[in-house]
């Protein structure tokens, strides 16, 4: 009986990690076509009515197209723009994911500021995609991501 519950909680375990990467995969590949200066990477991490947010430092929302966002971004040289993250916390209820990555921003190998990303995922067709980002961005108090 004991075998057969811890090979049960061994599955349980590597079944959520399985899930896990499927759900972090759009956001890597967010970043990472970011970094690579890759639009169609950027794109294939996003959900078809998607929606990116920053709250500015007197607390207004401010909206950005996502289309607009990665031809902005499309126009950088490869290694110019740098996000790391740490995977902070995944919640998930069915086809929702809800992540929350602290973040450090480098641009051209410099550091310029930090925050945190709030992302709300959605599963279609069996892929998770980025439906709703909102962030933020100081450049005080920053623990550097390396």
């Amino acid at each position: 009986m004991k075998k057969l519950v811890a090979a049960a909680l061994l599955f349980s375990t590597f079944c959520f990690g399985q899930q896990n990467q499927e759900i972090e995969k759009p956001i890597r590949n967010l970043f990472l076509g970011m970094k690579n200066a890759d639009p169609e990477l950027m794109k294939t991490a996003f959900a078809d009515n998607a929606i990116l947010q920053s709250i500015a430092k007197d607390g207004t929302v401010k909206n950005e197209n996502v289309q607009e966002f990665i031809a902005s971004v499309s126009k950088f040289s490869k290694d110019d723009l740098d996000e790391k993250i740490i995977i902070d916390a995944i919640h998930t209820d069915g086809g929702l994911a809800s992540v929350f990555t602290p973040y450090s921003f480098y641009f051209k190998g410099k550091f310029s500021h930090c925050g945190a990303n709030s992302f709300q995922l959605v599963k279609q067709q069996n892929d998770w995609k980025i439906q709703y980002i909102i962030d933020t961005r100081r450049k005080d108090g920053c623990k550097e991501i390396k």
